[in-house]
């Protein structure tokens, strides 16, 4: 394997840019590049993308290529990507190895989530930014309900030691997260491991799931709303289903609240991110409804917490219900104004802004 990643490093390096991926050119001389290699074009997973891109035109799928990740024939992904929002990934391979999960989470809260480890990876993959890969991420940018989606949890855990440990240590009350404070990465793998099938999970459940309303929640702070909704059913889930196993389930949910209400809140500042945007309305809303405390600089969890997440929950649902009577764009804006409500929005600025107190903490901690 080790001449095919460095095969794949040379060729990656020579490609043009990546708006010109999908010419008939550049398909043409990858192929020939891809073909011409003894130890390339003998691993199955080249072969795929050289049976897609010999007659890729724009619309296709990557038959052959999501065929044989979503049958996972060998633990490759080989292709070509184009994902704005992962700029290193052009052609790309890594080998990966999946991770053990509780039978009745698998079950009962199936999707198609992959949480894997890489074992190996070109430059794309190792870029640090790169935490998932998802159907649409390749060339054709489609995604079909079979398509496989992949979460790098090595990298999950590596952004947790680097940036949640550090902000729990600094800004919360000492025993707020007592499986996760100073835990081992086995125990965060298996919490993030958990994180992730509940969030995709999610995704794909209640009235307004994605990717059906994908265009009405696309704009940022509602992408935003839609990213908590997920994660705060995920975190009670972890609190209510008594025949998941408790320590794992707990560990699980403090590890979702965490990052949520902690990582998150740092990012993009000055300028937030969808996910940001989420943290401060989680953050705003748990402080004006009891749920969380902000004293002397310290953040202290209250007893009613959990009550509050699921009221915090039940405000959305009632909303999104009401997508089976009314319009979209009505339910839209409801949703809107409903993240607005616990968000700080600067008209001159045109964007979002950030806790004070957060960008402080992120400034003194250098995360």
């Amino acid at each position: 394997m080790e001449q095919v990643f460095a095969e794949i490093q040379e060729i990656r390096q020579t490609l043009p840019e990546r708006a010109m991926f999908r010419e008939e050119a550049t398909l043409k001389e990858l192929s020939r590049r891809l073909e011409v290699s003894p130890s390339l074009r003998r691993q199955p997973a080249v072969q795929a993308l050289l049976e897609d891109v010999r007659s890729f035109r724009s619309g296709d799928r990557l038959e052959a290529v999501k065929e044989h990740i979503n049958t996972r024939r060998d633990n490759h992904i080989f292709s070509l990507f184009d994902a704005s929002y992962f700029p290193a990934l052009g052609l790309d391979y890594l080998t990966y190895e999946t991770l053990p999960t509780d039978p009745h989470l698998a079950e009962r809260y199936a999707s198609n989530t992959m949480p894997v480890n890489i074992t190996k990876a070109t430059d794309g993959f190792r870029s640090r930014v790169v935490v998932a890969l998802f159907p649409e991420n390749h060339i054709d940018g489609i995604q079909q309900p079979e398509d496989l989606i992949f979460y790098f949890i090595d990298k999950f855990v590596e952004r947790h030691n680097r940036i949640t440990r550090k902000m729990i240590d600094a800004v919360m009350e000492p025993g707020s997260f007592p499986r996760i404070q100073g835990a081992s990465d086995k125990t965060v793998e298996l919490a993030c491991s958990w994180w992730v099938r509940l969030h995709e999970y999610h995704h794909r459940h209640g009235d307004m799931p994605i990717p059906d309303f994908l265009s009405a929640k696309k704009i940022k702070p509602l992408a935003g709303l839609e990213e908590l909704r997920v994660d705060v059913s995920g975190m009670l889930v972890c609190l209510q289903d008594e025949k998941l196993p408790r320590e794992e389930a707990m560990t699980a949910y403090e590890f979702m609240l965490a990052e949520r209400l902690l990582r998150y809140a740092v990012e993009g500042i000055p300028r937030p991110n969808y996910d940001a945007v989420a943290s401060q309305l989680l953050f705003n809303y748990l402080s004006e409804h009891n749920g969380i405390r902000l004293a002397n600089g310290k953040i202290t969890l209250l007893p009613g917490l959990p009550g509050v997440l699921a009221g915090f929950l039940n405000e959305i649902e009632r909303i999104e219900s009401r997508i089976h009577t009314e319009p979209v764009d009505a339910v839209k804006k409801d949703l809107l104004g409903f993240t607005n409500a616990y968000t700080v929005y600067d008209p001159e600025a045109r964007d979002y802004q950030h806790i004070p107190y957060f960008a402080e903490i992120k400034q003194r901690l250098g995360v």
